[in-house]
């Protein structure tokens, strides 16, 4: 069975090891306990997205980049080697249209 929190937490101890920075640093820029976090990398606990987005800017990697290392990974993990490695049109069309209005 594949768990998502394990898959994250591999991901965010390779782009921390990447940077060169410490669990301490990291936490500590996060402002995320040492102990949680090390949990975290070690798929024992699941990270909020607050936790994901504090953590993910402590390591200066945009949040999307970590996403899509998890994504690609599952998808190995998945049996899909391949996997496409563009951003669909109607995503791209929203984007250049700007942002969406609100409807409330």
């Amino acid at each position: 069975m594949i768990l998502v929190r394990q898959e994250i937490g591999e991901v965010l101890r390779d782009f921390r090891l990447q940077k060169g920075r410490t669990l301490r640093q990291v936490a500590g820029r996060a402002s995320v306990a040492l102990g949680y976090l090390s949990e975290v990398e070690r798929g024992q606990k699941e990270a909020s997205s607050e936790i994901l987005a504090a953590v993910a800017d402590a390591l200066d990697v945009p949040i999307s980049s970590i996403m899509r290392e998890v994504g690609d990974r599952i998808s190995v993990l998945e049996g899909l080697h391949t996997f496409p490695d563009v951003v669909p049109d109607d995503l791209v069309a929203s984007v250049d249209a700007g942002p969406a209005l609100s409807l409330r």
